[in-house]
């Protein structure tokens, strides 16, 4: 489930225009996650002007959430297929219409397909594609790295909300809109630093111009397509679904989906829990910037640390332990009613939230591999997004039927523990033990699956290393040079990918 380093020749760059490339995804993901949060400061001027309720209008913010997260396979499908600097450039494009076109809007359905569904799907080809570029420029460094990325998101939520509310005031919401469509543009300068790194790996389309065909290739991402027969044009996988098979994708999964029914209904209930509780409105709200400060500080210090030669081999243990730590902290606060308790409650909730937030892209990286991580990506977005449309919508609807809090704080919480329990218990029990049972025909001493594939794939081009991340074919079948059994020249032969038998290809 984890990785002990980086593997040695050559590889990612670890620094030079991969951090061009940092800071661009620090400021996608800094829109990704707190543009959709920010936009609530909009909300009761668009119930006056709509004659709607709340709920109604909430859906702005859930419709972008739900498009960031669900269209997660769509996302891989076009990263594969033209590249990560393209997609991330229609997607600029795509989230600033969006606001821009909504600050046109006379009904509030305009409001949901404008800059709910448009913006949206803007952000999430903006937010995917920057992780996967991330992951192609470091390997030694990607802990430090996701962690700094990550830290994007409660810089920009800390950032957005004041600026929104001021907009407001100064311009009306459909000034305020307009103007965050503007700054939603730089989405595209941030897709135009996104460019594949040198090296033999991942290469430009028009690298490979003169290759004769049949010869490997990579796509505008660093992808590596598949091999063509004679005269044929180069085949790729636009999404890997085979990676579901994985027993460590698997075990994420789950963990994410359980993960995301309670990691954000605290922080979504915590100003109205504290509001009924007696705290003045000005220091409720001041709740968040709490949890925000701390997490900005959390989450570049967990990647640090996770990058650490001793803690690296097991950063899915420091994963389920941040969940674990999260979950504890909703249960034991439960009861909080004083100021001082909720304060404490912040401080401890921003540490261990930002600890999970900056882990947990490097575990699934680890989990499955950068050649396969597009395509796992996509699929536990689509996961996750599934469990948000579930965890803070049920968790609402409870606290309307029980006016209680308490026992949403007991129940979120119990499910981040089950989450970070289930993760500990699975990669020692169904992983850790797979990988020292006993090497099977073709494999070497017991690595995962995931290392072998690319062991043996780099062993049939002749390199003496395995290609760098995202430069391999994920699976399938492959055109290789073999040498004839007779002599003269060498004759394409197709190899099976581990566990087919070529006999029967």
């Amino acid at each position: 489930m984890g990785a002990g380093g980086p593997r040695p020749g050559a590889g990612p760059p670890d620094g030079g225009w991969g951090w061009a490339v940092l800071g661009a995804c620090f400021v996608v993901t800094g829109f990704a996650y707190g543009f959709p949060k920010a936009v609530s400061v909009f909300f009761r001027a668009l119930m006056r002007d709509f004659g709607a309720g709340y709920s109604d209008t909430a859906w702005v913010s859930s419709i972008m959430l739900a498009m960031l997260y669900g269209t997660g396979p769509v996302s891989s499908i076009l990263v594969t297929r033209f590249g990560c600097r393209p997609v991330m450039l229609v997607g600029g494009l795509l989230a600033s219409a969006g606001m821009v076109l909504a600050s046109f809007a006379t009904r509030l359905v305009e409001l949901y397909l404008t800059a709910g569904v448009l913006t949206g799907l803007g952000l999430a080809l903006n937010f995917q594609p920057s992780l996967i570029m991330l992951g192609l420029y470091f390997e030694r460094r990607r802990p430090l790295a996701n962690g700094l990325a990550a830290a994007g998101s409660p810089v920009f939520l800390s950032a957005l909300s004041p600026l929104g509310q001021q907009l407001l005031e100064r311009f009306g919401w459909r000034g305020g809109f307009l103007l965050l469509g503007g700054l939603l543009l730089h989405c595209c300068a941030c897709g135009a630093v996104m460019r594949p790194p040198p090296g033999p790996g991942p290469r430009p389309r028009g690298d490979s111009a003169g290759e004769a065909p049949g010869e490997a290739d990579t796509d505008g991402a660093g992808l590596r397509l598949r091999q063509a027969p004679p005269g044929g044009r180069p085949r790729r996988r636009l999404l890997d679904v085979a990676v579901c098979a994985d027993r460590a994708f698997a075990v994420y999964a789950v963990t994410k989906f359980l993960m995301a029914l309670g990691l954000f209904v605290p922080a979504i209930l915590l100003v109205n829990y504290a509001k009924d509780a007696g705290v003045p409105d000005a220091d409720a709200a001041f709740l968040l910037s709490i949890v925000g400060f701390v997490d900005i500080v959390a989450r570049p210090a967990c990647g640090a640390l996770a990058g650490l030669a001793r803690l690296r081999p097991h950063v899915a243990y420091l994963f389920s332990l941040a969940l674990m730590a999260n979950g504890l902290t909703d249960l034991s606060s439960a009861r909080a009613r004083s100021y001082g308790a909720l304060v404490a409650f912040c401080v401890a909730f921003g540490l261990s939230y930002g600890m999970v937030g900056a882990l947990q892209f490097e575990v699934l990286m680890a989990a499955v591999g950068a050649h396969r991580f597009p395509s796992a990506l996509g699929l536990v977005l689509l996961v996750e997004a599934v469990a948000v449309l579930i965890g803070p919508p049920s968790a609402g609807r409870l606290v309307d039927a029980l006016k209680n809090y308490e026992i949403i704080f007991y129940l979120a919480g119990s499910e981040v523990v089950l989450a970070g329990v289930f993760m500990a218990v699975a990669t020692n029990c169904c992983l850790q033990r797979s990988q020292d049972a006993p090497p099977s025909p073709g494999t070497d001493g017991g690595a995962s699956d995931t290392e072998d594939a690319e062991v043996e794939d780099a062993e049939a081009r002749g390199d003496s290393e395995p290609l760098p991340a995202c430069a391999e074919e994920p699976s399938g079948l492959e055109v290789v040079e073999v040498p004839s059994p007779g002599s003269g020249p060498s004759e394409p032969e197709v190899e099976a990918e581990p566990g087919v038998d070529p006999e029967h290809v």
